[in-house]
């Protein structure tokens, strides 16, 4: 069935909701559907001790989930931005991500917190960041970033029925997208699992969320230029799949981790260095990332942050040396 990035999600939230009762959702607005849209008549169904509206304190919110969580539920919250969730680092830092641990298996922490990320509308520094890498430095914590309206589906129920805290990035520039959704209510995306988005041999790009999308297209210009892309969605940042993203790598000799994170401290470092250590100086490896600087609100400066196709494009040129194939258009 075709549907939209968002109407993936609610659909997921409502079918592991009628799956398995412990499953509830918490956070501010959504009652009337949440700030985007995507708890729109969950309410009405499942009514508001299932759907439930909180004050605007994200650290009680996170807070009394994870003590939730620990009793034998399984919460879904909603942080509306996350750059919000900052309110709450010591609840989901210091207690959700330890706590298997700390308590030698006795306990668990089963929460999934949505966190949408991302450059969308003007939206400004405190509104638009993506903050992946901050989770992924955190043991304890599975770190999501779906591309897809499929992958937000069955990245979702898989997160709610896994044992371990959740940190479930969505970006906002996204909702609107529509594609093919399995309509299968066990259909699942497991973690750590990339997705081949399409084969190529000159050069390896990995990449996640909404830049996935930018990446695609960037691809589809060097196609026409002579320089054959393999790109692929990883889905998951934490686990990532080092399996496949290597297998590529070995292939092309050349990777590009693109992501609209701040390059500076961005995962996409991780995956550059996980790769050169494993295959040496057999291949040439390089990130590309938004430059240090706060998100503006005016459009202009909100471009200026932006990882473009055309830089793509340019530095995927560079890496590959320019190479034109034999039929390729100028």
């Amino acid at each position: 069935m075709r549907m939209s990035y968002l109407d993936a999600s609610r659909v997921a939230l409502e079918e592991e909701m009628r799956r398995d009762p412990m499953v509830w959702a918490v956070g501010e607005d959504l009652g009337r559907g949440g700030v985007f849209g995507q708890y729109r008549g969950l309410a009405e169904i499942f009514g508001n001790e299932r759907i439930c509206d909180a004050p605007i304190s994200e650290a009680a919110i996170l807070g009394a989930s994870v003590g939730a969580a620990m009793m034998g539920t399984r919460p879904v919250v909603e942080m509306r931005f996350s750059d919000f969730a900052l309110c709450a680092m010591d609840e989901l830092v210091n207690q959700a991500a330890k706590a298997r641990f700390m308590f030698g298996g006795q306990a668990r922490v089963p929460i999934v917190v949505r966190e949408p990320i991302g450059m969308w509308r003007s939206s400004a520094a405190q509104h638009s960041q993506s903050l992946e890498a901050w989770y992924a430095h955190v043991p304890g914590l599975v770190v999501v970033c779906p591309a897809t309206p499929a992958d937000n589906k069955g990245l979702l129920k898989f997160a709610i029925r896994c044992d371990d805290p959740v940190v479930y990035m969505e970006h906002k520039n996204l909702w609107g997208l529509e594609d093919e959704v399995p309509e299968d209510p066990d259909f699942t995306v497991p973690f750590g699992e990339a997705r081949l988005v399409r084969k190529g041999r000159d050069l390896t790009i990995v990449s996640w969320s909404s830049q996935v999308h930018v990446a695609a297209r960037a691809a589809e210009a060097l196609a026409e230029q002579g320089i054959e892309v393999e790109l692929i969605d990883l889905r998951t940042i934490w686990p990532w799949d080092k399996r496949r993203v290597g297998k590529s790598v070995i292939k092309t000799k050349r990777l590009l981790v693109v992501h609209e994170a701040v390059s500076v401290g961005g995962f996409g470092a991780e995956i550059v260095a996980t790769i050169a250590e494993a295959l040496g100086g057999s291949a040439v490896v390089r990130r590309l990332g938004a430059p240090r600087v706060p998100i503006g609100y005016a459009p202009s400066l909100e471009d200026a942050a932006r990882v473009s196709e055309a830089a793509i494009v340019a530095a995927a040129r560079e890496m590959a040396g320019g190479r034109r194939r034999k039929g390729a258009r100028s």
